[in-house]
C-alpha cells in the first residue's frame, strides 16, 4: 500500500512538473504548433495560358522554355481541369480572395473594384494566426485589406520600372505609388523574397506574388530577347478559321486580325503607347502582305513575346523555390502557381480571353507541397477558382466562413476525390459586346453547353443562342453540335443541370426582367 501511495505521489509531482514547463514555454509552445501548419506561397500570372506551360502538351510544348514550372510538376501535382468561373483578370481576383462568384461579390467586369470592407481569405487567415502579403499586381482598385504588408501596381502596372503603391503612398483607383527600377516580374519575385526573409518567425505566412507577365503588351527582359529569334512557331489548327459560320458558333470573338490593327495603330502613334499598347519590337508592318500573311506575321510577333514574358515568370519561380530551398522553408511550404485565367494563343483565329472555350476557361494550376501532395501526379477533377480559398483556410486549420461558396480540394490531391464531388463546373461572363456576347453554361469532364443570352441583350445582331460541344469527340472546339439530335436528350439534361446550378449558387437574374424573357423565349 505504501509504494503504490508513493507511486501515486511521483506521478502526481512529474504532472506538475509538466504542466509548470508548458506553462514556462509559450513561445516553443507556439513555435511547435506553427511549424506543424505549412506557409503558403500563392504564385500567380496574368494570362500565362496552359499552351505555354509547357507541361500541358499542344504545338507549344516544345518551344516554352519553362524549366522551373517543369521542376514544380515533377516535385508536385498539375491539375487537368482547373476551371476560371469568370474569365476576366479583375473577377477572377475576387473570386479567388472572396470565395464568392462574381454575381455575389459584385465584381462582375473589369472594371469593378473589391472594398476593403468586404470579408475574404487573407483576413481569415490572419485571424487564424498566418501573417500575410501581397505584392504585384492587384487590379481591384481600391486598397487590399487582410494583409500585413502590401505592394502592388496601379492598374495594370508597367513592365519597366514599374510604379508600386504601399501603405505609405496608397490611394485608390491608378494614382500614388512610387517608381522601382527593373523589369516588373524580377521587382515583384524580389519584394516577395524580402518580405518573407524579414516576416515574423513566429506565425506561418502566407505570401501572395502575382506577376503582371504575360498580360499584353507581353513584354519581356532584354535577358530574353534572344529567345525564338530565329525560329518560326507552328500555328494551331483553327488559326485561319474567321467566321462563325464555319463551326456554327454563336458569335465572332476577338481575331487576331484586330491584334494586328492595334500593332499597326501604335507603330503610327507613339502617344499610344501606354499600358497595353507599349508592345515591345515596334515598329510593325505588313505591308505588301496578303490578309493571311499579315495574320501569320502578327501571330509569330505575339506568340515569341508572349512566350518571352512567360521565360521571364518561370526564372522568377525558380528564383523563388531556390530561395525556400537555401533556407529550410521548401518542405514545409505549399507552393502554387497558377495563371488568373487562360487566353487564347491564335486558336479558332483569335487572341483574348473572357470566352467558355476551353483555351479561356482553363486556369493552369501546379502546387507543391513535400509533406502531403503526391509528386508527379495528375488530378482531372473539376476544381474552380472559387475553391482556392477552401483549399488555403483547410491547409490553414481556421474555419472557413458559410458564405464562401468554395469547397476544398485538399483530398483531391491526395488522390482521394470524394464521391460527391461536381460533375460540371460553372460559367458566367458578365460583360458584353457584339464579338463576346454575355453568357452562361457548364462544363462537364465530357460535354460543355452555354447559353449566349447576349446575343438578344443590348443590341447584338445575330440569333443563334446555344453551343453545345462533345470534347471527347471535337475537343478543340471546331464543331457546334447543338442541332445535332444524336445529343438531344444529353442536351435537356444539361440545360436542366445548369438550371440547378444556378440556382444552388443563386446566380438567377432575379433583378434582371430583361436576361429573364430572354431566358424564357429562347431555352427550349
Amino acid at each position: 500500500m505504501k509504494k503504490l501511495l508513493q507511486l501515486d505521489i511521483i506521478i502526481v509531482l512529474v504532472f506538475a512538473l509538466f504542466i509548470t514547463s508548458c506553462k514556462n514555454k509559450p513561445k516553443e509552445e507556439q513555435k511547435e504548433a506553427t511549424s506543424k501548419r505549412p506557409n503558403i506561397l500563392f504564385i500567380m500570372s496574368d494570362d500565362h495560358t496552359s499552351q505555354a506551360w509547357g507541361i500541358y502538351g499542344g504545338i507549344l510544348e516544345n518551344y516554352a522554355h519553362t524549366p522551373n514550372i517543369s521542376r514544380l510538376a515533377d516535385e508536385g501535382t498539375v491539375l487537368e481541369n482547373c476551371l476560371v468561373s469568370n474569365s476576366i483578370c479583375t473577377p477572377s481576383r475576387a473570386t479567388i480572395l472572396t470565395g464568392q462568384y462574381s454575381h455575389v461579390n459584385g465584381v462582375k467586369i473589369l472594371d469593378a473594384g473589391l472594398s476593403p470592407q468586404y470579408n475574404n481569405i487573407a483576413k481569415e487567415m490572419q485571424k487564424g494566426g498566418y501573417q500575410t502579403s501581397i505584392i504585384g499586381k492587384w487590379h481591384l482598385k481600391q486598397e487590399p485589406a487582410g494583409f500585413d504588408h502590401y505592394a502592388v501596381l496601379p492598374g495594370q502596372g508597367e513592365y519597366h520600372d514599374p510604379v508600386i503603391k504601399t501603405a505609405d503612398n496608397w490611394k485608390d483607383y491608378y494614382e500614388g505609388g512610387k517608381q522601382y527600377k527593373g523589369y516588373s516580374s524580377d521587382v515583384i519575385a524580389d519584394m516577395t523574397i524580402d518580405w518573407i526573409e524579414n516576416r515574423d518567425k513566429d506565425k506561418p505566412f502566407m505570401a501572395m506574388c502575382h506577376f503582371k507577365a504575360t498580360h499584353e503588351p507581353y513584354d519581356y527582359p532584354e535577358r530574353f530577347a534572344h529567345l525564338y529569334k530565329d525560329e518560326e512557331i507552328p500555328v494551331p489548327d483553327s488559326f485561319y478559321d474567321s467566321s462563325a459560320s464555319v463551326t456554327g458558333r454563336s458569335f465572332l470573338g476577338q481575331s487576331m486580325d484586330n491584334l494586328k490593327q492595334r500593332y499597326l495603330d501604335a507603330t503610327a502613334d507613339p502617344s499610344l503607347r501606354h499600358d497595353f499598347m507599349n508592345y515591345p519590337g515596334l515598329p510593325f508592318s505588313v505591308d505588301g502582305l496578303t490578309n493571311e500573311e499579315a495574320r501569320y506575321k502578327t501571330y509569330q510577333k505575339m506568340v515569341k513575346d508572349f512566350m518571352r514574358s512567360g521565360a521571364a515568370v518561370d526564372d522568377n519561380i525558380g528564383k523563388l523555390l531556390d530561395y525556400l530551398e537555401a533556407n529550410g522553408l521548401a518542405e514545409n511550404t505549399v507552393v502554387i502557381y497558377t495563371a488568373d485565367q487562360g487566353y487564347f494563343l491564335g486558336e479558332h483565329g483569335w487572341f483574348d480571353k473572357r470566352l467558355i472555350f476551353e483555351e479561356s476557361i482553363h486556369m493552369p494550376f501546379v502546387i507543391r507541397y513535400p509533406k502531403e501532395v503526391r509528386a508527379g501526379a495528375r488530378n482531372k477533377d473539376l476544381i474552380e477558382n472559387v475553391d482556392f480559398s477552401a483549399l488555403f483556410a483547410d491547409y490553414a486549420g481556421i474555419d472557413y466562413p458559410n458564405d464562401m461558396q468554395g469547397r476544398s480540394f485538399r483530398e483531391n490531391l491526395k488522390g482521394n476525390t470524394p464521391n460527391d464531388w461536381r460533375d460540371y463546373g460553372y460559367y458566367r461572363y458578365w460583360d458584353h459586346s457584339t464579338d463576346r456576347p454575355g453568357h452562361f453554361g457548364i462544363r462537364g469532364q465530357r460535354y460543355k453547353l452555354a447559353f449566349f443570352y447576349g446575343n438578344g441583350f443590348k443590341g447584338a445582331a445575330q440569333n443563334q443562342f446555344w453551343d453545345f460541344y462533345d470534347l471527347q469527340e471535337d475537343p478543340h472546339e471546331l464543331h457546334n453540335a447543338y442541332n445535332d439530335p444524336k445529343y438531344k436528350d444529353i442536351i435537356a439534361d444539361m440545360k436542366a443541370e445548369i438550371l440547378k446550378q444556378r440556382e444552388a449558387i443563386g446566380d438567377t437574374d432575379a433583378d434582371n426582367p430583361e436576361i429573364l424573357e430572354i431566358i424564357k423565349k429562347h431555352w427550349n
